[in-house]
């Protein structure tokens, strides 16, 4: 009998301890409150399918200065970054070995000059005195052949003399057009020289206006790239310092870059783009209507990109968690290849705290 009597009191406990299991359960399902969230509906913009390459910023009048004459450096009279007019003198290659050529040169036309004046007036003389008969033919030619000779001569020392004056000029480096100066690798008492190898460069002079950019398009590229496609000039923080288009396109394949030059205009200030700087060229090959949601509503699991989708159905809304392939960033939205269609209500806040069906109540406005 008490064997009984404990069996029957067991089974009541079981049954006393399923029911309060039950219960709560019942309770939580019932009450489950919905979640509000801010939501955006899917729309479709122009969205820009671009590539980035590395672009060099080049003057349209730049100029090297490399030596013409060999020697020594012995004046530097300005300093990188100067501005410089057309024809200023920006430094002197020792010139006095050229300077005693040129006075050598000068010496020898002035002889020459006398010599060929004494025969002009000696020529005039033989010509009255052949006249009146008193000279002969033949003399009065010697005077003529002599004339001649004595001329030859004289011109022939005027030319050698220009000509050492204008290589002496090769001695003062001046500026061939308004602009700033650059680099100067060389120093006072360097040696410079055209036939070295490689040549010595002086400094360069860079106008400073008309710049260009020169971007380096891959090969695979080439039936896609054109006149007229548009170019933003970026910093290294990806902030657009310049609009743009190409307007020049090489016809031929450069062969240690593999890539196909193409050029487009400047029109950024000074300051913000310079010589020979190396920026971010945006090169835009076409513009899409696409889907694009805001960054905040993309969540990231495994490496796939996920978002969550507010469904609606008599009132009541559940979030729907939903694979997204995403495109390129736009400003702080992504563009979306395929998950999402338009008029889809996207989920952009209190994401972490979601589970995939979960009651969601968006925000009005939202």
């Amino acid at each position: 009998m008490k064997q009984i009597l404990g069996i029957g009191c067991f089974v009541l406990l079981g049954l006393a301890v399923m029911g309060c299991e039950k219960k709560p359960a019942a309770t939580a399902g019932a009450g489950m409150q919905a979640m509000p969230v801010q939501t955006v509906t899917v729309a479709l913009e122009p969205v820009a399918q671009s590539s980035e390459y590395v672009a060099t910023i080049k003057s349209r009048r730049s100029a090297t200065m490399l030596p013409q004459v060999s020697g020594m450096v012995t004046k530097i009279l300005v300093r990188s970054g100067d501005h410089v007019k057309a024809g200023a003198l920006l430094m002197v290659i020792d010139p006095h070995l050229q300077m005693a050529t040129v006075d050598s040169a000068r010496a020898t036309e002035r002889q020459k000059k006398a010599l060929y004046d004494y025969n002009a007036v000696e020529i005039e003389r033989q010509r009255k005195l052949f006249e009146a008969g008193v000279t002969s033919r033949d003399a009065y030619d010697q005077a003529q052949q002599s004339f001649g000779n004595t001329k030859a001569d004289y011109q022939s020392a005027v030319e050698l003399r220009k000509a050492q004056e204008e290589q002496l000029a090769y001695y003062s480096i001046r500026a061939p057009f308004d602009g700033v100066v650059g680099d100067i690798p060389v120093h006072v008492g360097d040696f410079a020289s055209p036939m070295s190898s490689p040549a010595t460069v002086l400094t360069t002079v860079d106008e400073g206006k008309d710049l260009e950019a020169y971007i380096y398009v891959p090969t695979e590229r080439a039936g896609q790239v054109r006149l007229g496609l548009d170019v933003e000039l970026m910093d290294n923080d990806g902030k657009v310092l310049d609009k743009t288009k190409i307007d020049f396109l090489s016809p031929q394949v450069e062969s240690t870059l593999q890539g196909i030059l193409v050029k487009a205009p400047v029109r950024a200030s000074p300051e913000l783009l310079r010589q020979a700087q190396m920026i971010k060229a945006r090169v835009i090959w076409s513009t899409t209507p696409m889907a694009v949601i805001p960054v905040l509503a993309v969540t990231r699991q495994g490496g796939q990109s996920f978002v969550y989708v507010a469904q609606g159905q008599g009132g009541h809304f559940t979030a729907r968690q939903t694979s997204v392939t995403l495109g390129d960033t736009v400003g702080n939205n992504y563009s979306v290849t395929s998950g999402l269609n338009v008029g889809d209500r996207v989920v952009i806040s209190s994401t972490q705290f979601l589970v995939n069906g979960m009651p969601v109540m968006p925000l009005p406005g939202a």
